[in-house]
């Protein structure tokens, strides 16, 4: 990864936003902008480039940040991360820091105000992670390894579900195969959700037994490099009703009008209005109770939002879930998602499991 260039972006901006410095206390910012893997690590900043960025952490780290941080200073304090940063902002008399300040509690701003004596301390959230909204090839690379690895688990899944097993057995065949696999850990808690559980769009796996007939909602990603990937399937036990095989063909085709309308310059808010517009058109957007996307790296959750009126527009290089889905209550529920990726000629789908309707 190339942190220099990262970094040098960041002092650019702040050149732009004239703010003489910033804080990085964020840890996927700051292994977007370092390389260091720890829990504990500040990054300090400065316009323009005009000193050498200097890099906090503690004596846990030291031979780690040695070996991971790029091109910063590494101080090896004998306090908080947060405490040794703010003292050296004093000793440097820094006359202004700009801080993340939706990455820290109420109760670190006061420590850092006391602590950071003579120091205008600023806001200015929202720069680091409007950098990492682009993915550069090397980020899209580890992306598409990691949509991979949750593309060959699916399999796993399907073999798992069957009729009086329950909901959190699948999920551990699941997280099993995927550590087996290399997986570093799942990007979030895994949903496994089946019959009237699957009108839960955030049904997490519990211990209630997969029904003799109904959908299973599957909403999964692991974490490969340090990047998540991100896939809902859903799949049917049992035949499929006129009605549910309806459900799900809306949805599909709803997933499948919204990614087409990814492109480049696209509005956020076009995409999402592409899927409800067609759940519209079967009676069924009154079902669709979320946002249709939404940006995935470092994190699970990152910008854009692909939601309703959303105008930030897409550009190549970002990377995107596109997933809508109905919930009708007491009856069940289906969601299909794939990751895709923004390209100057349109878009490209990251994920390859197949969305047939599958019945078990």
């Amino acid at each position: 990864m190339d942190y220099v260039r990262r970094q040098q972006g960041i002092e650019e901006r702040l050149s732009e936003k004239r703010l003489k410095a910033l804080l990085i206390v964020h840890p996927p910012n700051v292994r977007y902008l370092t390389g260091f893997t720890g829990s504990a690590g500040a990054l300090l900043l400065f316009a323009g480039g005009k000193r050498k960025p200097v890099f906090f952490t503690d004596g846990r780290y030291r031979e780690q940040a040695a070996k991971e941080v790029a091109r910063a200073r590494v101080v090896v304090g004998k306090q908080a991360v947060l405490a040794e940063a703010a003292a050296y902002v004093a000793r440097q008399k820094i006359g202004a820091v700009a801080v993340e300040a939706e990455h820290l509690s109420v109760a670190d701003h006061v420590r850092l105000r006391q602590m950071a004596k003579g120091v205008r301390i600023q806001s200015a959230g929202g720069i680091v992670e409007a950098a990492r909204m682009i993915k550069d090839e090397q980020e899209l690379a580890l992306l598409q390894a990691a949509v991979a690895l949750g593309d060959r688990l699916l399999d796993v899944a399907l073999k798992a579900i069957r009729p009086g097993v329950r909901e959190i057995e699948v999920a551990a065949e699941l997280e099993y195969a995927a550590r087996k696999a290399g997986a570093e850990g799942m990007s979030f808690e895994t949903i496994v959700a089946a019959g009237e559980r699957s009108a839960l769009p955030h049904g997490q796996a519990s211990a209630a037994r997969i029904p003799t007939k109904g959908f299973v909602v599957l909403d999964f990603g692991v974490i490969l490099s340090g990047y998540c990937s991100d896939m809902t399937r859903t799949v049917h036990v049992g035949r499929c009703s006129s009605s549910a095989r309806h459900m799900y063909k809306a949805v599909w085709r709803a997933q499948e009008a919204a990614v087409a309308k990814v492109n480049d310059g696209a509005a956020c808010g076009d995409v999402d209005f592409a899927a409800r517009s067609l759940l519209k058109s079967e009676r069924l957007d009154g079902y669709f109770t979320h946002s249709t996307g939404h940006g995935v790296g470092l994190e699970i959750h990152e910008p854009p939002r692909i939601a309703r009126n959303q105008k930030e527009p897409l550009r190549a290089g970002m990377a995107i879930t596109v997933e809508p889905g109905v919930y009708i209550p007491r009856q069940g529920g289906v969601r299909i998602e794939d990751m895709v990726v923004v390209t100057a000629a349109g878009h490209r789908v990251l994920t390859s499991a197949p969305k047939e309707l599958m019945e078990l």
